[in-house]
């Protein structure tokens, strides 16, 4: 990058000014990671200090049968293949229940687009993981599901999230954003969810006072310019609601593992590779950078890696999502090395061990209880990159 922008940059984020698209393409063209990470890592400490936050939650998935054939997925299933699957109410409950240790929070709610379960099995579900968990927050289904129960049960969006906040839902979650711009969407996405119903339901949800999550699904068939414009419609609907109370950036993956019945679901992977490290840091920084209305930038330690979900902290991110111990959406990742749990230790540790002090929250980024930090007594004790 030319020095004379370079110096530029630093004075419009030191001075707090906004970021244009153009700065934006301009800084995923800079290949000085070092200096691109510690820029992002001086907003994210003028906002959080040095805090990372955690959350202590679990992730339901109450069926993977799906009319979608998104090429990215291999979650989804058809009505009669071997292993698809949809949980009776109760059945849901049990599990729930079974995830209740270590002073669960949250409860993590995404499912297929099924074709032909009612739309009262949705609320009703929520009914009863609220009455068996009541201190459990239930963030539950994309915009993308709440557009299929429009389609499934003839009411409004409005009255949807009626039925659904009265039945116990407390925020949506950011899924089915994956990128936008219908260049890149039209060849990733199989429903009829696209940015103007994906804003227009996360809206009423703000609308109606719930705080959500906005995502990004990154390192496919898109380039720079797509990444920042995602962010740009989402800061720009910040601007007019302030109803995201973080943004996740979220790494394609290839399907290592769910080809055992022979069917390639994720037919994105014959197209692309995945994201290296560096290219993740630098969509962490990138997005810290531009998305100056939001106040927290998370990192799904399952979709990067325990090693680069921690560097991410010094790119710009706060937030090491939570205890997770089942994620089905994505592949098992474990052929990198990724675990399928980490509890509230482990967290405390991985924080720690990253230079920074651990916090734990709720759904509603409520502080829930503090930790100390590393023990600055020590030698061999890392610490945040100074700014």
């Amino acid at each position: 990058m030319d020095a004379g922008l370079k110096r530029e940059l630093e004075q419009k984020v030191r001075a707090g000014e906004r970021l244009t698209r153009e700065d934006g393409i301009a800084l995923y063209e800079s290949d000085d990671l070092a200096w691109l990470g510690g820029l992002a890592h001086e907003v994210r400490t003028r906002k959080n200090g040095d805090v990372v936050h955690f959350n202590v939650n679990r992730h339901l998935n109450m069926t993977n049968v799906c009319t979608a054939s998104c090429a990215y997925c291999s979650f989804q299933r058809k009505p009669g293949e071997k292993d698809a699957y949809t949980m009776r109410i109760e059945e849901a409950v049990r599990l729930a229940k079974a995830m209740q240790g270590e002073n669960l929070t949250e409860l993590h709610i995404v499912n297929g687009l099924h074709p032909t379960l009612p739309w009262r099995y949705y609320p009703r579900s929520l009914s009863a993981l609220k009455e068996a968990l009541p201190e459990v927050a239930l963030k539950a289904f994309t915009a993308t599901e709440i557009h299929h129960f429009e389609t499934i049960s003839g009411l409004s969006a409005s009255e949807i999230l009626d039925e659904l906040i009265e039945a116990g839902l407390e925020s949506l979650t950011g899924g089915g954003a994956e990128i936008f711009d219908w260049e890149v969407r039209q060849h990733i996405v199989d429903h009829n969810t696209h940015w103007e119903d994906w804003s227009r339901i996360h809206r009423l949800a703000h609308e109606k006072g719930l705080k959500t999550p906005a995502t990004m699904l990154y390192g496919h068939i898109e380039e720079p310019r797509h990444r920042v414009d995602h962010v740009l419609r989402l800061r720009e609907m910040q601007d007019e609601t302030g109803g995201f109370q973080v943004f996740i950036p979220l790494r394609y993956q290839h399907d290592f593992v769910d080809m055992k019945d022979g069917k390639v679901r994720n037919t994105l992977q014959a197209r692309t590779s995945m994201a290296t490290g560096a290219e993740a840091l630098k969509t962490f920084a990138v997005s810290r950078l531009l998305f100056d209305n939001v106040p927290h930038v998370k990192v799904f330690w399952v979709m990067h890696g325990v090693q680069t979900a921690q560097l991410a902290l010094q790119h710009g991110a706060d937030d090491m999502d939570g205890s997770v111990v089942e994620y089905k959406i994505t592949h098992d990742a474990d052929d990198y090395g990724t675990p399928n749990k980490l509890g509230r230790e482990d967290l405390l540790d991985l924080i720690r061990d990253a230079g920074f002090r651990p916090v734990e929250r709720n759904t509603r980024y409520e502080i829930l209880r503090e930790y100390p930090g590393p023990d600055a007594g020590r030698r061999e004790t890392p610490q945040p990159m100074r700014v």
